[in-house]
């Protein structure tokens, strides 16, 4: 699980260029900033109130004073800046966020996603997901392939509640990368040793297979 997860963040990673302000939703997108390229300048928010977010401090070295919005601890880079949840939001809902990672429940073929309902679980709401994923200028989604029960969580229409409409733009899991478009999802990088055809027979939503398909490198 956890080379699956780090594949899928190392291959998020490489979306961002210098001067990205990017948001890291909680649990699995929050590993993403460990593999920032140290030649590209990117500006990490946390939507608890601060922008500069690091890589995770060693063991020992917690503060438990930093903590990022799912409540783990994180570190501030120099140039980092604090502030209340009016400034943090005001940042995502004025449309300053170039990206959002995210991860999903379900995200299907008209890039509709639904990732805050968890059937059978109690659970406090969307929180800032419906606000991030329409004020970001693109969205991630970083997520295992399947589900634990082994069915597939790209479908041809999502079946829990959304939490937006046809938002998604890139879709990276640790079977390979797709990319939303209006025809539908298109398959744009495969994992090593992963074919066309495995990747489909975990999707329910049908893949457009382009002529030439890159690799997924970590």
């Amino acid at each position: 699980m956890a080379d699956t997860r780090e594949r899928i963040v190392k291959r998020v990673a490489k979306f961002f260029k210098d001067g990205d302000l990017v948001n890291l939703g909680i649990g699995m997108p929050t590993m993403v900033a460990n593999f920032i390229p140290p030649e590209i300048n990117v500006m990490l928010q946390s939507e608890n109130g601060f922008i500069g977010i690091g890589p995770s401090p060693e063991p020992g070295m917690e503060d438990k004073d930093t903590v990022n919005a799912g409540g783990a601890f994180v570190t501030i880079l120099p140039g980092g800046a604090c502030f209340d949840s009016a400034m943090s939001f005001a940042l995502i809902r004025g449309g300053h966020v170039d990206a959002t990672v995210l991860g999903a429940l379900e995200v299907d073929e008209k890039g509709n996603l639904a990732n805050w309902i968890v059937p059978g679980k109690m659970v406090p709401g969307m929180g800032g997901a419906m606000d991030l994923v329409v004020g970001a200028k693109q969205v991630i989604i970083a997520m295992e392939h399947n589900n634990k029960n082994g069915a597939p969580k790209i479908l041809k229409n999502c079946t829990l509640p959304l939490t937006a409409l046809g938002v998604v733009k890139w879709i990276v899991t640790e079977l390979g990368v797709m990319e939303m478009t209006c025809d539908g999802i298109v398959l744009r990088e495969l994992a090593p040793g992963v074919t066309v055809e495995e990747i489909q027979s975990k999707t329910e939503a049908t893949l457009i297979i382009p002529d030439v398909i890159g690799t997924m490198e970590d």
